[in-house]
């Protein structure tokens, strides 16, 4: 029966309709009747309404992955800066945009892949801000952080994990350090902890850092590479030459001094450390970003990204190779043919299925099963296929903060990708 015989009918009988064509009346089970041609009457079965699906919350510590968050697959966009200069008028530009619609298109969707993995940094950060505490030892602390990471990232192979391991380099030590199986480093309150975090899917790695005191002495030093940084960003762009924006960021850095004891210091940028470009799978790209003016007359390109970090110091700003090893990463073209030791071949063979071209250390050779590696490692690094980081530090005393940003040079616009409420 269509709605517009019922409606007839009711009007014979003078029976109120509402305005969805259900009766008033109903009998007494409380459940409305319509009038059947054969004048019979049925019961209308009522419209269940849909239920809401429940919003996925994220927990404490933060455990849930961000696909279960997320389900659209479309991440938070990072803070949005339009081009300097010449380069504005990409903002309005049909083609530019027409260009940034096909980058989106992407099979690898890149664009989604790095806000997957800047949301992932924010909220493991965040976490860390947190739980960070002087009296923990270095071991809880990266702990803490992978085990956020893995599982907010959910960590799948190659597809999907940590980008490098986490960096936890502190005090005169400015980066490429990492406890190692025994490590029995705590945390101080005075001590000046950098923590650099790595996150990557399918092979988009987001690389950002910060540094924590627990303290006020070295807030000025924190401030003038914060600044640093910020102006790295800034300055940063498509045609944008690398020489001028490493000038641009020294000069905001060494515009600070800190007061230490009665004594102040200036702080230097470090003159041999710089931000660099991102490749697939490859932290480090051909293009880097130093913190001293220098000529390089390179310029940055479209559809690249960066990683725009800055360290300073209260030291000499130039930093030197020390301490243990924990850092190493498989040389993206290196020949093999020279590997000797069977060991060193199983170990090769181990590394290339859990990290391939990413960055690992001996904390993650544990995780995967190896054991009494040490040897099989340095001949793979002897010959000349990983290659391996030790920490870098400055003069001992001297104090060293680090910040650092992912950017993507979009068509359109700089997108500064793992941007947050913190820094």
């Amino acid at each position: 029966m269509t709605a517009a015989s019922v409606t007839e009918e009711k009007k014979a009988q003078k029976v109120p309709i509402d305005d969805d064509n259900e009766v008033d009346d109903s009998d007494e089970e409380g459940v409305p009747e319509i009038a059947a041609a054969d004048g019979e009457t049925k019961k209308k079965k009522k419209k269940k309404k849909p239920k809401k699906k429940k919003k996925v919350e994220q927990g404490d510590p933060p455990r849930t992955g961000l696909s279960k968050v997320y389900s659209d697959g479309k991440y938070p966009i990072g803070e949005i800066q339009e081009y300097k200069d010449h380069n504005a008028w990409r903002t309005a530009s049909e083609e530019k945009r027409y260009l940034e619609k096909l980058a989106m298109e992407d099979p690898d969707l890149t664009y989604e892949n790095i806000r997957r993995g800047a949301e992932v940094h924010r909220l493991a950060r965040k976490y860390a801000r947190k739980f960070i505490r002087p009296g923990m030892t270095m071991t809880e602390i990266a702990n803490g952080i992978e085990d956020s990471v893995r599982a907010l990232v959910e960590e799948n192979g190659l597809e999907a994990g940590i980008g490098f391991p986490t960096g936890l380099s502190l005090n005169n030590c400015a980066a490429h350090y990492t406890p190692n199986a025994g490590d029995t480093i705590v945390l101080q309150k005075e001590d000046v902890l950098k923590v650099d975090i790595g996150v990557h899917v399918r092979g988009r790695i987001l690389d950002s850092a910060f540094t924590l005191t627990f303290e006020p002495t070295y807030d000025k030093l924190l401030e003038a590479v914060k600044a640093a940084t910020n102006t790295g960003i800034q300055e940063a762009g498509i045609d944008a030459r690398l020489g001028e924006i490493a000038g641009a960021i020294q000069e905001t850095m060494e515009s600070y001094e800190v007061e230490v004891g009665g004594s102040v210091y200036p702080v230097r940028a470090i003159e041999n450390l710089s931000g660099h470009s991102i490749e697939l799978y490859k932290i480090h790209g051909k293009k880097s970003v130093l913190l001293v003016k220098n000529d390089d007359q390179t310029k940055m390109e479209e559809g690249e990204y960066f990683a725009i970090e800055t360290f300073g110091s209260t030291g000499r700003g130039r930093v030197v190779e020390s301490g243990d090893v924990s850092h190493y990463a498989k040389i993206y073209d290196a020949s093999q043919g020279s590997v000797r030791l069977q060991t060193a071949k199983s170990l090769l063979r181990t590394i290339t299925k859990n990290f391939g071209s990413l960055p690992f250390c001996r904390r993650y050779l544990d995780r995967v099963g190896e054991s009494k590696y040490l040897l099989a490692l340095n001949h793979l690094v002897t010959q000349g296929i990983v290659q391996d980081y030790p920490p870098l530090c400055d003069s001992r005393g001297s104090m060293t903060a680090q910040f650092e940003h992912t950017i993507l040079l979009r068509p359109t616009v700089k997108e500064v990708i793992s941007r947050g409420d913190d820094y």
